[in-house]
């Protein structure tokens, strides 16, 4: 099938957009060296409105080619159901009483593991809590460990600690998540209609990818076993004070946007729920990270956009492949697309073998580390992590290193254990 005009074009802006991404550390630095124009270089630097910005020049781009009633029923006929969903975990998930209820979690457990305590923290915040995401959503789990290693961990450590344990931190996130079909937004993709079940995705895919994320993070902690030594540590949470009924409150609040991730009209009114109680109690929060959310959303919403005219070549590119081959495909085309968006395009085709759908769930996954743009909950800890890093952002190309050792140890996991 060609492409018509409006495609091509599309894709066009897609290119230009995901080198866009790429370029965001050039203009955080021409912020700081041109700084008679520093606000439009913060801007085009803020990785989280790339997409949505150029997703406003596709539609704009469509009014003037198809007319605008097309261009609007396009935009009416995308789902901005994952965007605002992640938005809305984001928020409760780093809302005071959650994080202190994690916090209190990793103390505990880094009290009982025979390591200095910094590194078994560091070791607790990798290697748990993105296996935590297949039972909280992956979004929260991001937004819990980049919260709490933020200031404990990386406004502390070397910069080259610091993007390896990025690296890892996505990677981790990224498989963690799929010990259970709902969490991951690739499996959720496909869980219904392939019948991923929960007996299914911990037989076949939790284990292995459960596995590979204990291998990445102790593998990361040993190797900067003697910088994580050296670091101040205190036990002492910096969130605290909150009593446990209103801990107890949020973490419905948490469940009932997880139980619901489906139905914007529930989970928003939900979260709506919980504005009307944290404003009602001011005293049991600190600042709700909502500007980070927004951006986040805006990100997401601006991939939904541009990423629903990527079919007419991605959809065929996967199935010109055999089974190995759309397995490292499809970590390689996450890379520059949402690992959801692929595996959404596979479940629309009939007549998959198993194999050729463990795959490509897997390879999704797997690839779900190496930029930001990969997997969902990325932009999140990237949003919140960034500020560690110099000049405010966080490189591409630092990333991709950092992340390219716990992929290959992904790899490992999932192709010597196959279907």
């Amino acid at each position: 099938m060609s492409p018509t005009t409006v495609q091509i074009v599309a894709a066009s802006l897609f290119a230009l957009a995901l080198i866009h991404t790429f370029s965001t550390k050039f203009f955080e630095h021409l912020a700081h060296t041109r700084p008679a124009h520093a606000g439009v270089w913060h801007l085009l630097a803020e990785v989280e409105i790339v997409f949505g910005f150029w997703a406003m020049v596709l539609i704009v781009t469509m009014s003037f080619m198809v007319g605008k009633a097309d261009a609007v029923e396009y935009l009416d006929t995308r789902n901005f159901t994952e965007p605002m969903f992640v938005f809305a975990i984001m928020v409760v998930a780093g809302s005071k009483p959650i994080l202190q209820a994690a916090s209190a979690a990793v103390q505990a457990l880094v009290r009982v593991i025979p390591l200095a305590a910094p590194v078994a923290f560091f070791w607790t915040a990798l290697a748990v809590v993105p296996l935590l995401g297949s039972f909280i959503t992956e979004p929260a789990a991001m937004t819990l460990a980049a919260l709490l290693m933020r200031d404990r961990i990386f406004s502390k450590v070397s910069m080259r600690l610091r993007y390896a344990a990025l690296g890892v931190l996505f990677v981790n996130i990224s498989i963690g998540g799929t010990l259970t079909p709902f969490a991951a937004p690739p499996v959720l993709m496909v869980a219904a209609k392939w019948n991923y079940d929960l007996m299914f995705m911990l037989t076949h895919i939790g284990w292995k990818a459960a596995i590979a994320v204990m291998i990445n993070a102790s593998a990361l902690t040993f190797l900067f076993r003697k910088e994580l030594t050296g670091l101040s540590y205190s036990s002492d949470s910096p969130y605290t004070g909150v009593p446990l009924p209103m801990i107890a409150l949020h973490a419905l609040f948490l469940l009932g946007i997880v139980v619901f991730s489906h139905h914007p009209a529930a989970f928003i009114a939900i979260f709506l729920l919980f504005m009307g109680i944290a404003t009602a109690y001011p005293q049991h929060q600190e600042r709700l990270i909502l500007r980070e959310g927004l951006l986040v959303g805006f990100f997401l919403a601006g991939l939904v956009v541009l990423g629903g005219m990527q079919q007419w070549w991605l959809q065929p590119a996967l199935l010109s492949m055999d089974e190995t081959q759309v397995y490292f495909g499809a970590t390689a085309l996450t890379a520059i697309t949402d690992n959801a968006a692929l595996t959404y395009l596979g479940s629309l085709v009939e007549g998959l073998s198993d194999e050729f759908k463990y795959a490509l769930v897997t390879g999704a996954v797997t690839g779900g580390g190496l930029t930001i743009i990969a997997n969902a909950p990325n932009p999140a800890g990237a949003s919140i992590l960034k500020g560690t890093f110099d000049e405010g952002a966080i490189n591409p190309l630092g990333l991709l290193a950092g992340a390219l050792a716990p992929t290959l140890v992904a790899i490992a996991c999932f192709r010597a254990f196959p279907f």
